[in-house]
């Protein structure tokens, strides 16, 4: 259940993860994919996973999707690799019955799911994503907001109500932005829990905001992709320009957003943009 309470006519959702935090890298390369070589047995193919792990998750337009999705797309891609002919690849078909079987895709589902469909790949890979979240609980270090988004966040909060928009896991997240004290410029944090980005945006919206009035912003494809099945305006934050892109949207987007001149050809503009930094295919 999503709560968020409404104290304006317009709404603004925040993804995390390399959006505001410039944490994305940290915990892919130093604690999913670290883990997803211990648990799958793959040390002799490590430069290999590690390659399809980052162009999935970070360099792509794969960008910022679910863990569970990721994984299946990661092994799918490393089948493409000449060093991994002779590789035994996990059979992830439960695994992707579960992705597509419609339920917030988390570990408390995850488990739930196991329990009615019994699978030892399933089992391993609850385990493994169980793990990921031990670790970055226990070892990974705070990193701290991106300068300008915290200027962005004063603005947001004068002119817009505000919801945190994200595939991480909910406890994380509150965690994240209690420690950086930012907690109080959203109303609401939605994690991996609460469904999808496009289900999260919704839930935070529906019957309360036009459309028009709603502005995600995000760092990924995924982020995109709900402002659209919402009907929302989207802001990117580029990747590798994080900083200038918050700079942007405090003296340009927002205004734009709040005076009602964001759609058309600057809306365009920045989608076309953002679209053309991400490519969709890794070349070897």
């Amino acid at each position: 259940m999503l709560h968020l309470p409404q104290h304006h006519d317009t709404l603004v959702g925040i993804d995390s993860d390399g959006c505001v935090f410039d944490s994305m890298r940290v915990k892919q390369c130093t604690h999913f994919h670290p883990l997803i070589i211990t648990f799958w047995g793959l040390e002799t193919f490590e430069p290999q996973l590690r390659a399809c792990a980052e162009f999935i998750n970070l360099n792509s337009k794969m960008r910022g999707t679910n863990r569970y999705a990721a994984l299946i797309w990661t092994f799918d891609m490393l089948k493409a690799f000449p060093e991994a002919k002779d590789m035994t690849f996990p059979d992830l078909r439960a695994l992707q019955a579960y992705v597509d079987s419609g339920v917030p895709l988390g570990n408390v589902t995850l488990k739930q799911f196991l329990a009615q469909h019994p699978d030892p790949e399933l089992q391993r890979v609850y385990d493994w994503s169980v793990a990921v979240n031990n670790d970055i609980a226990s070892n990974m270090a705070p990193i701290p907001p991106f300068a300008n988004a915290l200027k962005a966040f004063d603005l947001i909060s004068v002119g817009s109500d505000a919801v945190v928009i994200s595939q991480t896991p909910a406890d994380t997240l509150t965690t994240e932005w209690t420690h950086h004290g930012i907690r109080k410029f959203v109303g609401a944090i939605a994690g991996m829990e609460h469904g999808t980005k496009a289900q999260q945006l919704r839930a935070a919206s529906a019957g309360r905001y036009a459309p028009e009035r709603i502005l995600m912003i995000g760092d990924a494809v995924g982020d995109y992709k709900a402002a659209r099945d919402v009907g929302a305006h989207f802001y990117p934050i580029m990747p590798g320009h994080e900083e200038d892109s918050w700079q942007r949207f405090c003296t340009e987007a927002y205004p734009r957003f709040l005076n009602g001149t964001y759609a058309g050809d600057y809306a365009t503009s920045l989608a076309d943009a953002f679209n053309a930094a991400l490519p969709d295919k890794l070349y070897f």
